[in-house]
């Protein structure tokens, strides 16, 4: 099993910026790629970045000029750097992480990000 738990999520100002946190624990020797993901009420969980365990990151077309993903091996914590903040990045931001050995996908419980005025 493993375990993620989001953090950093909250109200900021359009134009604003935040960084959101995952920390992953229990079986995290087998985590292989990681992505943060995004949900609004109604609609479909979509892909806001990814990154391998060797580093190789993906973005949204639309959005990579404004996010940055990272992670942190020794700290066992994956990052989403989010810049310029507009309405629309309003939404529940999941981490999400893949088991190679038993090819599961794991999800956090998401953390709210809401941007206004």
């Amino acid at each position: 099993q493993v375990q993620l738990v989001e953090s950093g999520g909250g109200l900021v100002q359009p134009g604003g910026s935040l960084r959101l946190s995952c920390v992953a624990s229990g079986n995290i020797e087998s985590i292989g790629a990681m992505a943060w993901y995004r949900q609004v009420p109604g609609g479909s969980r979509d892909l806001v970045a990814s990154i391998t365990n060797r580093g190789t990151r993906d973005y949204d077309g639309t959005l990579k000029d404004r996010v940055t993903i990272s992670r942190d091996d020794v700290k066992h914590t994956l990052y989403l750097q989010l810049n310029s903040t507009k309405p629309d990045d309003t939404a529940v931001y999941y981490c999400s992480a893949f088991n190679f050995r038993t090819l599961r996908r794991y999800w956090g419980q998401g953390t709210q990000v809401t941007v206004s005025s």
